[in-house]
């Protein structure tokens, strides 16, 4: 009687896939993190590691110390739960040196929040651009206070 031989192209796809797997195993042990499973699928030390890096963002403490009367104006107008950070973008420079000016306002930062989009709450304030917007928003807004017309 004959022996069972298996074919070679057999072989070599059953060695093709040990030699993957293997090399996936031994990848496996070598690039996970120490850390990784320790609260189930994420990495234990990812936290330390994200409290660990200097904040880029002021905070409206920052911004009450030298512009305390536009955050009383803007505390009883429909702006007041937003951070000045995001209409003025990332001031932790002009925070720390006020030589350094924030970003200057443009109509695009009010379009950001007001574009017309159907997954926004009917009561949330959009505009259609094509219809309203004619270049500048602060012509006819004021942005600290955007329910009065300047």
């Amino acid at each position: 009687m004959r022996r069972f031989q298996m074919p070679p192209q057999i072989l070599r796809l059953v060695l093709l896939t040990l030699a993957i797997v293997g090399s996936y195993m031994v990848a496996r042990v070598f690039l996970t993190p120490a850390t990784f499973g320790q609260y189930g699928w994420y990495r234990g030390a990812a936290l330390e590691e994200l409290a660990a890096r200097t904040p880029v963002y002021a905070g409206k403490k920052a911004c009450d110390e030298c512009h305390s009367d536009i955050l009383h104006k803007l505390a009883g107008d429909a702006h007041k739960t937003l951070s000045c950070e995001a209409c003025h973008g990332v001031s932790r420079t002009h925070a720390d040196d006020p030589d350094i000016l924030p970003v200057k306002l443009t109509g695009s930062h009010c379009i950001r929040c007001h574009e017309a989009n159907p997954s926004r709450p009917a009561w949330f304030k959009q505009i259609v651009v094509k219809d309203h917007y004619s270049g500048k928003c602060t012509e006819c807004h004021i942005p600290h206070q955007p329910t009065q017309s300047p």
